[in-house]
């Protein structure tokens, strides 16, 4: 038999295809829950961080937000997947998807934060200042007409990080979790034959990128049609 028999026999035997869709469905979670608690973070840390004020408080937030930002863009995500699971969050009993995932969205909070904050800082600052002479106090005007603007003018750059964080989740198998490449790899490893594999795991990697890429335009379509109204 050749490369593409032997893939195909052990991509087809049932027990190996429920493994794949079992990395395929960690995959995807881990991304998708790691971007919305990466956004989350980000929304806050960037609110936070953007006020000029004199207020002691505040200060000490925004120093603990600019550390957390250099902690998890300065060091490599491998190292705090392993750190994390390894030396933190070892005796926590802790489903091995949500922890894993809870450590991509404390990963992609320091990158969101830098996002959203780019993306408030494009909205006019008469934004702001509209909605404190109506009375709203600075968190309200902010979450209700500052933050809505400047993520729809940063959705692309939001989309991107999604694929990064997608792409990423290729090493949660360091720390034993079953994901689309440790999947991939088991084929190749059992039959000896890494060619095939390796190009069927690339291929799916690249048929979920095109799905975001298009999700994405089709976002900022929808969403550049409601402005024109």
């Amino acid at each position: 038999m050749n490369s593409f028999q032997i893939f195909w026999e052990r991509f087809s035997d049932p027990d190996t295809f429920l493994t794949i869709l079992t990395g395929l469905r960690n995959t995807v979670i881990i991304a998708v829950f790691g971007l919305v608690l990466g956004f989350l973070i980000g929304c806050v840390i960037a609110a936070v961080q953007l006020p000029r004020s004199r207020n002691v408080v505040l200060k000490i937030f925004q120093k603990i937000g600019d550390g957390y930002i250099a902690i998890f863009r300065g060091t490599p995500m491998m190292v705090q997947l392993l750190l994390l699971h390894f030396a933190v969050l070892a005796n926590v009993n802790i489903e091995p998807v949500v922890e894993v995932s809870l450590i991509f969205g404390l990963n992609s909070g320091a990158y969101m934060a830098e996002i959203i904050r780019s993306g408030i800082n494009s909205v006019d600052k008469g934004q702001m200042e509209a909605g404190r002479s109506l009375g709203l106090s600075y968190p309200v005007t902010m979450l209700r007409i500052v933050l809505p603007q400047a993520v729809k003018n940063v959705i692309p750059t939001i989309g991107n990080e999604f694929i990064s964080l997608l792409k990423e989740t290729s090493i949660v198998s360091v720390v034993g979790l079953t994901d689309l490449t440790r999947s991939l790899k088991a084929i190749a490893d059992s039959t000896y034959e890494y060619f095939v594999p390796y190009i069927a795991l690339a291929l799916i990697y690249f048929v979920l990128v095109m799905i975001i890429t298009l999700v994405i335009k089709l976002v900022e379509r929808r969403l550049k049609k409601s402005e024109k109204r």
